[in-house]
């Protein structure tokens, strides 16, 4: 029988996976032209944001068990400076970022969660710092989305359940037997 942790820890790597998997989807609808595309001068293009995720991923999750996780050598600020120049360049960078994620916590044992780390000198449990990551990443990965979405418009495909299909939907998993899963599974 798996432990808190153990469930903790292998939802957490599914719910990263899922997340970006949505990035992803973004992406393969975007031109290299797109991801630079703000809505105002203080707005963030999808590049722009792409850079301000790998950023805190690499500072974040680099020797996540044994350094602060806001690193000497990160500059935050400029990670709101537009500099990839391609859709390629930037796919390039949050593979990265994703990479170095997955590297920190695909190794993590139910007994790390309790573990105490640090960012910016304020201790966090292993479980603290995912938790509080787990909530940065999706809330930037809305934005690309939504910054999407008003760039493809009537030309966005959906990357949930589109509208008006939400009964279809829910008829289709009502007509399964109750199984215990994960959200993910079947995505």
């Amino acid at each position: 029988m798996n432990s808190v942790a153990e469930n903790y820890l292998e939802s957490t790597k599914k719910q990263f996976a899922y997340y970006k998997s949505l990035g992803d989807k973004t992406f393969a609808q975007l031109s290299d032209a797109d991801i630079h595309w703000q809505q105002n001068e203080d707005s963030n293009s999808v590049s722009i944001i792409v850079k301000h995720i790998v950023g805190n991923m690499l500072s974040r999750w680099t020797n996540f068990l044994t350094e602060d996780g806001e690193k000497e050598w990160r500059h935050r600020d400029t990670e709101f400076e537009a500099t990839y120049k391609t859709k390629v360049e930037m796919i390039a960078a949050w593979e990265t970022g994703w990479q170095c994620l997955f590297d920190a916590i695909n190794p993590l044992q139910a007994d790390d969660v309790s573990r105490i780390i640090y960012i910016r000198n304020q201790g966090h449990t292993v479980l603290e710092a995912i938790t509080r990551q787990l909530c940065h990443y999706p809330y930037h990965i809305g934005q690309l989305v939504y910054v999407a979405k008003l760039i493809r418009s009537d030309e966005w495909e959906s990357l949930s359940i589109p509208k008006g299909n939400s009964a279809t939907y829910n008829s289709d998993k009502f007509s399964k037997e109750k199984s215990k899963q994960h959200f993910t599974d079947d995505l």
